[in-house]
């Protein structure tokens, strides 16, 4: 009985069906279903599968960003229990788009994509000078730091913001994601960045690999 409360779990977050989402979450609990079973074999397998027929072109931002509400609706139901039974998250990552950018729908997308694969996200949200990034390093446990630029012109604060964590000593601590439309894998290469992804799937897939 369980996995058919689970598939239908994920049908809804697949569907983004936010309300029936909390409610089946909320009846797999009562049916006594482990929180991590609820959480992996429901909620995230579901961002995985949307995460798939995303970077196929199957399905479009729409349909991801109400898929990522859906499963933050069934998180939030969860996440006492999936702290009573000592359930942490696989890992932390921060996330921003870079001094002078104000753009916010692929970094939120990669955002939703990293919490769908069971990551802890800080979002500094837009425009985030480099010290401040610096600032969010120093005092976080995170492993990975995902900078978005989106314009040609904002592309360089990507570069700054990693020599600002090498001139504070906390650039090993990282390690450093970049992406956006003008961004490239050789220009990630040239100012020093871990890893680049075209979308926001990838990103996911690729951040997993540092935890």
């Amino acid at each position: 009985m369980s996995n058919v409360i689970l598939d239908q779990i994920s049908e809804a977050v697949q569907k983004g069906k936010a309300r029936d989402t909390k409610e089946l979450v909320q009846k797999a609990i009562a049916e006594k279903i482990g929180a991590k079973d609820i959480l992996d074999k429901g909620l995230l397998a579901a961002m995985a599968i949307v995460g798939k027929k995303f970077k196929n072109n199957e399905v479009f931002v729409p349909e991801v960003l109400i898929s990522a509400r859906a499963l933050n609706m069934g998180t939030a139901e969860l996440k006492p229990y999936l702290a009573a039974q000592g359930v942490k998250p696989l890992g932390k990552a921060i996330i921003c788009t870079v001094k002078g950018d104000l753009h916010d729908i692929g970094k939120n997308l990669v955002r939703m994509m990293l919490e769908g694969v069971g990551l802890e996200v800080q979002d500094l949200g837009v425009d985030v000078a480099p010290e401040k990034i610096v600032e969010a390093v120093k005092t976080s446990d995170a492993k990975v730091l995902c900078l978005s630029a989106l314009l040609t012109t904002t592309m360089g604060a990507q570069k700054d913001t990693i020599d600002a964590l090498a001139a504070a000593g906390v650039r090993d601590k990282i390690k450093i994601m970049v992406g956006g439309a003008p961004v490239t894998e050789e220009y990630a290469k040239q100012i020093g960045a871990d890893a680049y992804t075209s979308d926001a799937a990838s990103a996911a897939t690729a951040a997993k690999l540092f935890f």
